[in-house]
């Protein structure tokens, strides 16, 4: 049963053993639309370096959103693995879901709107195989993409109770992690699968742009430099994190950022060298992309696995995060982000500051993201 909650957390319940030490065993788990016949929508807030892309979001209307309350919708016999809210529309949340956490079954794509009560289902739709990400389009408010375990991509439009607009089908595994670029002079997205492979998709094209190759294990994830334009960062079971230039075709930079297994990174929203990878070995790290020979900082504390990472958009100095442990654990240090000046004197900075803490008893297909006004959300069980 998936479980969204508001300004709270659900998780989910598993044999520990399985997620313990080597990294997670289970399966992970047009034309009108883009031609730009009609002005681009209001975007609600996420402006980033020259108002582009994704960082900080317009103040204000806080209690609009969430009312100051949690707030939960169950949906019985799927397991979330993802969820986004929508740019444009305040309170619209996406969420990727599976069946029988994502190891066998079908998929579904929840569209969530907030009311007084709590959340109502817009619309779902529903895929042959398990969904593991979603992705909002940044130029159309109804359309967005998922990524599914039988190596496909699907393009939705969330205005009508349909099947997909499109199928991008290329990826020989499961495809784990999709992400749209985040700045106005691009309409990218960007795919990372269990095929070792990353691929650049042209929305309006049926076939991928670009295909990345240099990773030795599984992609976990996939991001866009919310700063800079046509670059991407990936994660990966091969213990590294690679940022990649779509001009060059190829990777700029590899980091070496932990001993096990990486599922997830982020981009700062503040400082376009600044990235942070959680991994299997239970830590966090952060990275400054001027000097990669170790982490600025490393955050401890998990017990288990992080499953995923996240800066918010709204103070630089706050991260979440996930994991295995049952836990969303949001970090504050003003440290995280460090001045240029200062860089090259830190050698490693180890922060533990658990500030919401809360245990369930649910299989842990959990996802965490920033929402609107700095509220945290989680998916799960």
């Amino acid at each position: 049963m998936v479980s969204v909650g508001v300004n709270g957390f659900s998780c989910a319940d598993q044999s520990e053993s399985r997620i313990q030490g080597t990294g997670p065993t289970l399966p992970p788990g047009l034309p009108g639309l883009f031609n730009g016949s009609a002005a681009p929508p209001t975007r609600t807030g996420f402006c980033g370096r020259d108002g582009e892309g994704r960082g900080r979001r317009a103040a204000g209307g806080m209690n609009a959103v969430c009312g100051g309350a949690a707030r939960t919708l169950r949906v019985p016999g799927r397991h979330g693995y993802a969820a986004e809210f929508s740019p444009y529309l305040p309170g619209r949340l996406a969420c990727a879901a599976a069946q029988h956490y994502g190891i066998a079954g079908c998929g579904t794509l929840l569209i969530l709107d907030p009311n007084e009560s709590g959340l109502r289902l817009f619309r779902s739709f529903d895929w042959s195989d398990g969904l593991f990400d979603v992705t909002w389009s940044e130029n159309n408010e109804h359309v967005l993409v998922t990524c599914s375990g039988d190596g496909s991509l699907q393009l939705w439009d969330t205005a009508r109770a349909a099947g997909p607009l499109q199928v991008y089908k290329e990826h020989t595994q499961e495809v784990y992690s999709v992400d749209w670029s985040q700045t106005r002079g691009e309409q990218l997205v960007v795919s990372g699968s269990w095929d070792r492979t990353v691929k650049l998709w042209d929305p309006t094209v049926g076939k991928s742009l670009c295909t990345f190759r240099g990773h030795e294990n599984v992609i976990y994830s996939t991001i866009w430099s919310p700063h800079i334009p046509g670059c991407f960062a990936s994660a990966s079971g091969d213990q590294t994190l690679r940022i990649w230039d779509v001009k060059a075709a190829g990777v700029r930079i590899v980091i070496p950022a932990h001993q096990a297994e990486i599922l997830s990174c982020d981009w700062c929203k503040y400082n376009e060298n600044l990235l942070v990878t959680g991994a299997v070995d239970c830590s966090l790290r952060g990275w400054d992309l001027r000097n990669v020979r170790q982490p600025v900082f490393e955050l401890l504390g998990h017990t288990y696995a992080v499953r995923r990472v996240k800066f918010s958009p709204f103070h630089a100095s706050v991260l979440a995060s996930c994991s295995y442990d049952f836990t969303v654990r949001v970090f504050l240090q003003s440290l995280l982000i460090l001045s240029r000046q200062n860089i090259d004197l830190v050698s490693k900075i180890k922060m533990y500051i658990k500030v919401y803490s809360k245990r369930c008893h649910f299989p842990p297909s959990i996802s965490s993201a920033f929402l609107f006004y700095s509220v945290l959300y989680s998916v799960g069980n």
